[in-house]
């Protein structure tokens, strides 16, 4: 689910006053797109898929799951056996983490149907209360299948690195210190991090 594009036009304006680095962003990208993934565990098992490695690596691989599974679901993921997600090039940690959140689902003990529809604290608590679904996958779930604007993977490294060349700095900011920037953009940190990956994509494709 996405935002309606004139709160997030108003979003981006807001930000670019707040921000000069998002500024800079706004002004190169315009209201960027927003990431939209359906409710459903494949959306939670490719941001597993993609954590902490390249973007192409995990594209790859992730392409390789899909061949092998079709549907990415949480019942063909619970009852693969871990060589045959290995051999999709996932490690061992990722397998673990996928198949763990395949029998949650599986059993009901989360249910992302009422996570969708729940007051986004306890949609967040219950994303995280379950093995092998982090702060930064369950940041991302929230941006992504419901389009909460203030959803903010603080440790993404995308983001980081789009701050450090958007504001002309010699080193990227820790994850404290980011984190405590992030708060100068509530309510709208899932805007100011969709603004940096647009950047991102633009920097990296000139």
């Amino acid at each position: 689910m996405s935002p309606e594009p004139e709160t997030l036009k108003r979003a981006c304006e807001a930000l670019s006053l707040a921000d000069h680095a998002l500024g800079t962003a706004y002004r190169i990208c315009g209201v960027p797109e927003w990431r939209d993934r359906p409710v459903a565990y494949e959306t939670i098992a490719t941001t597993i898929a993609y954590q902490q490695i390249s973007v192409k690596a995990a594209a790859s691989i992730w392409a390789r799951v899909q061949a092998q599974f079709g549907r990415v679901t949480a019942a063909a993921i619970s009852e693969a056996s871990e060589d045959s997600l290995r051999s999709c090039g996932l490690s061992r940690p990722k397998v673990r983490h996928m198949k763990s959140v395949a029998q949650a689902c599986e059993t009901g003990a989360l249910d992302l149907q009422r996570v969708a529809g729940a007051p986004v604290d306890e949609a967040r608590a219950e994303l995280l209360d379950v093995k092998g679904i982090g702060p930064w996958t369950a940041e991302l779930f929230l941006l992504y299948a419901r389009g909460e604007i203030d959803a903010f993977p603080t440790a993404d490294l995308g983001l980081m690195e789009a701050y450090k060349r958007l504001s002309g700095a010699d080193k990227r900011l820790d994850k404290a210190d980011f984190i405590a920037l992030g708060e100068t953009w509530r309510p709208w940190r899932g805007v100011a991090a969709h603004l940096l990956w647009a950047w991102l994509r633009h920097d990296r494709g000139s």
